[in-house]
């Protein structure tokens, strides 16, 4: 007994012609409406942003200044102390003000420290530009950039804060990790089998 194959073949409905012509106006216009919207939205770089940072502090003070770095783990600020000529601006960190860019309130009372020490709290406006790190670093890299601009203004200054500590630069930063360890010292667990 020999049985036969029987062949089926499928039918393939085709869409209309005008209906093809229509999706694909309509695919086209969409990649040209995104295409016209990236050109209009322009996303600013890094460097771009950190510019705008700097002018926006710029802008907000003038005249004589005393400049000094303090750095503390990986943060590094750059700090200028202005004497106040008219108004007082207070501490702008990054463009913001110290209460709007440290959050905690004791981070911005570090930054305050050195100029309560002396006094002269009410005498300077504070620009501080700082990068790198965490909060607390840049908080304390700041506070020794704020005590070494004042010691640049009076060395009389000097001892005062160096008493409190302001002007030591504390140098530990995180031990780097080594190869065969989980981190710098931890070891893989053990197992036995």
């Amino acid at each position: 007994m020999t049985t036969k194959k029987t062949t089926t073949t499928k039918t393939v409905k085709k869409k209309a012609p005008a209906k093809e012509a229509k999706v694909k106006v309509a695919k086209e216009a969409k990649k040209e409406v995104k295409k016209e919207i990236k050109k209009e939205v322009k996303k600013p770089t890094k460097t771009e942003k950190k510019e705008a940072a700097v002018r926006s502090v710029e802008v907000e003070f003038s005249g004589k200044y005393f400049y000094a770095v303090g750095k503390r783990k990986t943060s590094i600020a750059q700090v200028r102390i202005y004497e106040i000529a008219k108004e007082a601006k207070g501490i702008v960190v990054n463009g913001k003000d110290v209460k709007e860019y440290f959050t905690i309130e004791r981070h911005s009372e570090l930054v305050k420290a050195p100029l309560v020490t002396v006094g002269m709290a009410e005498k300077f406006d504070v620009s501080v530009k700082v990068c790198g790190g965490g909060v607390m670093g840049q908080a304390e890299a700041a506070r020794l950039g704020v005590a070494r601009a004042l010691v640049i203004y009076d060395e009389n200054l000097k001892k005062t804060l160096k008493d409190v500590g302001y002007l030591t630069r504390n140098a530990r930063v995180v031990e780097r990790k080594k190869p065969g360890k989980r981190k710098a010292r931890r070891s893989p667990q053990w197992a036995k089998r």
